[in-house]
């Protein structure tokens, strides 16, 4: 999920947005989370390392930066993300989806000015953010157990497998790791939390549990994902964060 160099700051920073407390409410035993004591205990540092470093620095970045810079730079990130979600697209045999991630990186690259403005979607290509946990799912390996990751946040067995495979694709792993490098690693995480404040200050506010609640939705999201957004019957509820686009980056 997004090391990026390592590419977890980055894609899976932006997991940080649902760190909260875990409240005393009475909990039921879920057969997809065997590792709940471990994973509510790194749950917890997630949210504390958040509020101490992240957050700050986010609710700081989001208020003294103009939002058409703001948007520039989540565009920015956004067309880095595209040269991944393409190669992960042709893993699947989604010629078409490859195609339009490929398309995307060419012109926003070049009229978008190295992808600072999204001019690609404004054109008729959309982003289809294929990850490598998303390949995985796709061959038919299962999820497995949910696994909470340090720093990074919620993941599963597979998607722990395909956040490594994300690192590796990644085109920010193999650039020399001097100052410009871990800069540009902060400030693609503190963009992508600042994107995401409202929704975590929803979820500390609306979910009795937040740990459980994250990780229902992320358990959804994901099956949704890896089956394009037509899960098998049964096999999670409504998202109910499918009013909030969580990649979709900003346009200008």
């Amino acid at each position: 999920m997004d090391t990026r160099g390592f590419k977890w700051l980055g894609i899976f920073g932006a997991a940080l947005l649902l760190a909260g407390c875990a409240s005393g409410a009475a909990r039921v035993s879920d057969p997809r989370d065997p590792l709940e004591p471990y994973n509510r205990a790194v749950y917890r540092f997630n949210s504390d390392f958040d509020k101490a470093f992240i957050q700050p620095a986010a609710r700081a970045y989001r208020k003294v930066t103009p939002e058409p810079v703001d948007r520039g730079v989540t565009n920015f990130f956004a067309n880095v993300a595209d040269m991944t979600s393409a190669v992960n697209n042709v893993l699947q045999f989604k010629m078409s989806r490859a195609g339009s991630d490929v398309g995307r990186v060419f012109i926003n690259s070049t009229v978008g000015i190295l992808g600072v403005f999204d001019v690609a979607t404004n054109v008729g290509l959309p982003s289809y953010k294929e990850d490598f946990g998303q390949t995985l799912g796709y061959w038919g390996l299962e999820s497995g157990a949910y696994f909470m990751l340090p720093i990074v946040g919620p993941s599963s067995i597979r998607d722990t497998f395909g956040f490594a495979g994300d690192v590796a694709l990644d085109p920010f792993f193999n650039l020399e790791k001097n100052q410009v490098y871990w800069g540009a690693i902060a400030l693609r995480a503190i963009d992508q939390r600042a994107d995401l404040l409202d929704a975590s200050d929803i979820l500390e506010e609306a979910a009795l549990d937040p740990y459980s609640f994250l990780r229902e939705t992320y358990l959804q999201r994901r099956e949704s994902l890896v089956h394009d957004g037509n899960p098998p019957s049964g096999a999670g509820g409504d998202d109910v964060w499918d009013e909030i686009d969580f990649d979709s980056p900003a346009e200008i």
